[in-house]
């Protein structure tokens, strides 16, 4: 097995010997491609790159040097242009996380070839671990919270930085976000793409914007954009027409409950509902959920009405599934794929 490294460095002049030092003396006996992408720094951290490749004897080191800082997803995406590994290794180089840790993820890897990608985490960790901002920290969870939801995942750490993802996994999904929104990138389409994710308890040493951390909280922003782009916007036809009629015949539903400010609240749950059964079903299996909704709001007037509404909400879903699964299974044919 071959690994592929691949360590962005935006002025990082202060860490970035002690860095590969640490990098090359663990994984000094495994047969790995170091891939080093300075991001247009303006420290000599370039500089100090370009001299360390040049008095390396080993022919496994690789630099890529950008004259812009073009952002750390964009610096990862030259790395996989030219990666040659079995798997990669993507790692920060601001000592914030421990190169041993990735190390023995890798061993987790070499065991157990099921094992397409391997998460760190840090907080599913009995590890050591330095963090003074609790802000940071809870916003971390707060967006794999709203990841996990999302994408049907049980994620801890969406947002580490370390992770070994398989040459296979890397060839099928398609990466775009080119900023530190590659994290969201990235744990989204093997996520959309069925791939399971392991995770595993790293240590964490957290930096001050003082020494150096770079994220801020536009980037933190962002986030819910991307999340919301890649879940909502960036799928197949199929699934982009089931969302959008899912979303208007929930809508529609909620509209028969509550008075004035209610039915607004109706309405958007409702809604919410809908973009969650969109994801969930196409659309012929989407439009049996609408008729049992529709036929349960026959056996009852006034307030009653809602819970026999939702009494066949859960009937058309679950009956839907069923069907689904059963024809998913079943045919290969495009066209009833595409419904049901």
């Amino acid at each position: 097995m071959k690994l592929s490294i691949i360590i962005p460095v935006f002025n990082e002049i202060n860490y970035i010997e002690e860095f590969t030092n640490n990098l090359k003396n663990t994984f000094v006996n495994e047969n790995v491609e170091y891939i080093f992408i300075n991001d247009g720094s303006n420290d000599g951290s370039g500089s100090w790159l370009e001299n360390y490749i040049k008095k390396q004897p080993e022919k496994n080191n690789k630099f890529v040097n950008l004259t812009e800082n073009t952002g750390k997803g964009n610096a990862l995406h030259e790395g996989i242009k030219i990666f040659t590994g079995d798997y990669i290794l993507f790692q920060d180089s601001d000592l914030e996380l421990d190169t041993k840790d990735s190390y023995e993820m890798y061993q987790i890897l070499k065991n157990d070839k099921t094992i397409k990608c391997i998460f760190g985490s840090r907080y599913l960790t009995g590890k050591l671990k330095s963090n003074k901002n609790y802000f940071n920290e809870f916003v971390g969870k707060i967006n794999s919270f709203i990841f996990n939801i999302l994408f049907f995942q049980s994620l801890s750490d969406v947002h580490c930085g370390a992770k070994i993802i398989s040459r296979e996994v890397i060839k099928k999904i398609n990466l775009s976000i080119k900023d530190f929104g590659f994290e969201i990138d990235l744990s989204s389409q093997i996520a959309k793409n069925n791939f399971d994710i392991f995770e595993y308890g790293i240590s964490y040493f957290a930096r001050s914007p003082e020494e150096g951390k770079k994220i801020t909280w536009i980037d933190g922003i962002k986030t819910y954009y991307y999340l919301f782009k890649i879940r909502f916007v960036d799928n197949d036809l199929s699934t982009q027409v089931s969302i959008l009629f899912s979303s208007a015949y929930m809508m529609y539903v909620g509209s028969h409950f509550g008075m004035g400010i209610g039915i607004l609240f109706m309405i958007l749950t409702t809604c919410i509902i809908g973009l969650y059964v969109g994801l969930r079903r196409k659309i012929a299996s989407s439009f049996l959920v609408y008729l049992f909704c529709f036929i349960g709001s026959l056996f009852s007037k006034g307030n009653g009405k809602i819970y026999t509404v939702v009494l066949g909400f859960i009937l058309g879903f679950y009956l839907s599934k069923k069907i689904s699964a059963l024809t998913q299974k079943t045919t290969t044919n495009r066209f009833i794929r595409f419904f049901v």
